[in-house]
């Protein structure tokens, strides 16, 4: 495996972009990153699996609605929101295993809080407080990525983290129906805990050669950092991907927020199938991921990447509204989900093409905690949609919409991304 010198000084490629010489390279670095995304996002969607199980909503005071269970997934999601933004910049003044690890633990004190909890008001201030501690995280990754990884590598070490999010769904969700089904919803919350130790180790033991951002390989001063900031608040296209990510994450809570749901209760898939079927579209998402990541840093065409991803991912879900046989459903509900995929590491490298990397930390921070403001609304507002009309499709049209609205939004970047 190849590690990092420190006799290789590093240099600006064309375009202002670090080069990271090859012999820096260390790919335990993303695989490190990937077991923290992977059990963020195990704590993330563990709670949408308890929506239609009746011991957890009588234990939070609470009948199936939609309304309310949907706030469960959005309080969280606004303070995740929240952080990125505010607490992203720490990435520039902690060492990252010492903020990763401490952010870890406070994961897994929540996640006992949780399974402890039978008040809905303690459990939406729980949820809120996950999303404080995690928000860091995806802004964390990117820049470490960036920082180490040469830019014809980016999207693939960028997309071995990513796949966090569709494994951490596509074990997430039936592993949570079978510990809720087994040993009742309190389970859910206790195991996740546990996970949190082996991880750990591992992210201590992936991530011990990485300096700290701020003064290590690739560091610069403070004046060229806040002159990087002042260019990236004045860039249109930095905005216009912003705006992008606002739907393309709109999808993805959305489809994590209610996909159980949606499939028991809109297409009357029984409890006993859905914790299997609604795994299929996530690991569509995980090959999506590798695959657009590998065909992407082949073309070096990262918008017209995302443009094909979302327009696939709307098409896909337009389908679905229309089909009744359940293989039928989750066939075309992983094809939406494999093309969104297809977009997901190319999202970053697209950040990175349209950004200076002074201001790295910044611009993942402000780009995701946006993102996830936003996207922080789409479970309720599904919720809302499903409750006002009496029917799931409402908050699955909500998505095709979503989607469709992104590709209108990358059109002015195809040309030079």
């Amino acid at each position: 495996m190849a590690t990092f010198t420190t006799d290789t000084a590093p240099q600006t490629a064309p375009g202002g972009e670090m080069a990271v010489p090859e012999t820096r390279v260390r790919w335990s670095v993303p695989v490190a990153l990937f077991s923290c995304v992977l059990l963020a996002f195990f704590d993330k969607i563990s709670i949408a699996a308890l929506f239609t199980d009746p011991h957890f909503q009588q234990a939070m005071g609470i009948d199936f609605d939609t309304t309310r269970l949907g706030l469960l997934m959005s309080a969280f999601l606004l303070s995740y929101g929240f952080s990125s933004v505010f607490l992203s910049s720490l990435g520039d003044k902690i060492s990252p295993v010492k903020l990763l690890s401490a952010m870890m633990v406070s994961w897994c004190v929540l996640m006992v809080l949780m399974g402890l909890s039978h008040n809905y008001s303690v459990m939406i201030a729980l949820r809120i407080l996950l999303g404080i501690a995690e928000g860091p995280l995806l802004s964390l990754a990117y820049t470490i990525v960036r920082r180490t990884f040469p830019a014809r590598l980016q999207a693939r070490a960028t997309m071995m983290w990513l796949l966090g999010t569709p494994i951490g769904a596509a074990i997430g969700f039936p592993l949570s129906i079978w510990l809720l089904n087994s040993f009742g919803w309190q389970s859910t919350f206790f195991v996740m805990a546990l996970l949190t130790l082996p991880v750990l180790i591992l992210v201590r033991i992936g991530l011990r050669h990485i300096p700290h951002l701020a003064t290590g390989p690739g560091a610069t001063s403070q004046q060229a950092r806040r002159s990087a900031r002042h260019m990236l608040m004045r860039n249109p296209h930095f905005w216009l991907i912003c705006l992008f990510n606002i739907a393309f994450l709109t999808y993805l809570w959305g489809i994590n927020g209610w996909l159980p749901g949606y499939l028991i209760k809109g297409k009357g898939i029984h409890l006993e199938h859905a914790g299997l079927l609604s795994s299929l579209p996530f690991i569509a998402m995980l090959l999506g991921e590798v695959t657009g990541a590998w065909l992407s840093d082949k073309s070096g065409r990262r918008a017209v990447a995302c443009f094909i991803s979302m327009a696939g991912a709307a098409l896909g879900l337009f389908a679905v509204l229309h089909l009744s046989s359940p293989l039928a459903v989750i066939a075309a509900m992983s094809f939406s989900t494999f093309m969104w995929g297809a977009g997901a590491p190319n999202i970053f490298a697209l950040l990175s093409r349209a950004t200076p990397p002074e201001a790295s930390a910044t611009a993942g921070g402000i780009f995701n905690g946006l993102g996830n403001f936003a996207g922080a609304l789409s479970p309720a507002v599904m919720g809302l949609l499903i409750a006002y009309s009496h029917s799931m499709d409402a908050g699955l049209l909500f998505l095709v919409m979503a989607a469709a609205l992104s590709c209108v939004l990358l059109l002015p970047l195809l040309k030079r991304y």
